[in-house]
């Protein structure tokens, strides 16, 4: 088995850790000390892979490094890699996603916040404002969710470079077919309990958490909603409840495993304001027939009671094993597709992100 690095985004620094031939991963000495790191990619694209973090140095704002050593030593552009243009009269607030595109060799997305998107062509270096979806009719009604107004997800066709779509918190899933120069709400059936009635299935205003894609099935897409699970089969065009079975369908996180499109993996929370584990209980729901029935995993996990939740972003299904991690600092991990789980650390600060590879 080939080695795999587990990069491990918290509320203060960054922890990387190895598996070497399938063996227990090791959690390395924390980097970026005392500053939050919200988004990470581990680029395996070229012959050398490429980490990138984004961070919040607090009184000094966001920025993005790059290293091309697995994390031994790390690099910032010469300006502020990803700024608004000064017409925007616009301040970046925090990176929230960094997408290495599948289709293109140097192209790497960034959402941020105030929802935005950014595209590089020199693999994270720099990046420019894709003003196509900045200049949306919709953006000016957009309102933030409880984390803020973010664009937290971003998926890209795996050969069409064309064609991509974002998701953000609170205003809904968008998708383009025209590299970004035009977009359109792709909300349809997706319902907003929290609208007025008759207003429930608006064109735009859901309140999106995550959003996933498989490579070898594009059109298949899997959605968490603030309530709600959905699937979409024509890359956003209509969506379909698929969260009915579940103990909640209130949750963030939602991932695909990396060989078999049909099978996703959720972690309910008890809706809404308590936003804690359904009966105190860690428990991985999988689901191997696209949504149609669900299974829920535990073993290894704690008895209980937990009280924490896990974040839209930390929760990440690769090549490498399926990984979580909590907000009070515990990461675990499942090499069997989630039917058993094992602790990669505790202790950790507040987890924002996790993202694994296999190198």
């Amino acid at each position: 088995m080939s080695d795999a690095m587990l990069a491990i985004g918290t509320r203060k620094g960054l922890f990387l850790a190895r598996s070497a031939d399938g063996g227990p991963f090791e959690i390395e000495p924390i980097q970026f000390s005392t500053v939050a790191v919200p988004s990470v990619a581990i680029d395996t694209r070229g012959a050398t892979p490429r980490l990138l973090a984004g961070i919040e140095y607090g009184h000094f704002g966001p920025s993005v490094m790059y290293s091309d050593d697995l994390g031994q030593t790390w690099q910032e552009a010469e300006r502020p890699p990803i700024a608004f243009p000064e017409k925007t009269e616009t301040t970046l607030a925090r990176v929230w996603q960094l997408h290495p595109s599948p289709s293109e060799p140097d192209v790497v997305w960034a959402g941020v916040e105030p929802a935005a998107l950014f595209r590089s062509e020199d693999r994270g270096v720099t990046y420019r404002l894709v003003e196509g979806l900045w200049e949306h009719p919709h953006r000016e009604q957009w309102q933030p969710g409880g984390g803020g107004l973010c664009l937290h997800t971003i998926l890209s066709h795996p050969t069409d470079p064309e064609v991509m779509a974002i998701a953000v918190s609170a205003a809904g899933f968008y998708r383009t077919t025209d590299g970004g120069r035009s977009w359109e709400a792709a909300n349809k059936n997706i319902r907003a309990p929290f609208m007025p009635e008759g207003q429930q299935y608006p064109e735009f205003g859901q309140c999106v958490h995550k959003v996933t894609v498989h490579p070898s099935r594009p059109e298949r897409l899997y959605l968490q909603h603030h309530f709600g699970v959905y699937r979409s089969d024509d890359f956003g065009g209509s969506w379909r409840d698929i969260g009915s079975p579940l103990p909640s369908d209130f949750g963030f996180p939602i991932a695909v495993h990396p060989s078999r499109p049909d099978t996703i993996y959720v972690l309910p929370l008890t809706a809404d304001m308590d936003r804690t584990p359904v009966d105190h209980r860690y428990r991985v729901y999988r689901s191997d027939d696209a949504g149609k029935t669900w299974q829920p995993f535990s073993k290894g996990l704690p008895e209980g009671p937990v009280h924490a939740t896990v974040l839209r972003d930390a929760m990440t299904s690769s090549e490498a094993g399926v990984f979580f991690g909590t907000r009070d600092g515990e990461v675990y991990c499942s090499r069997d597709d989630g039917e058993s789980w094992s602790l990669v650390g505790r202790h950790l600060p507040d987890v924002l992100t996790v993202r694994a590879a296999v190198l």
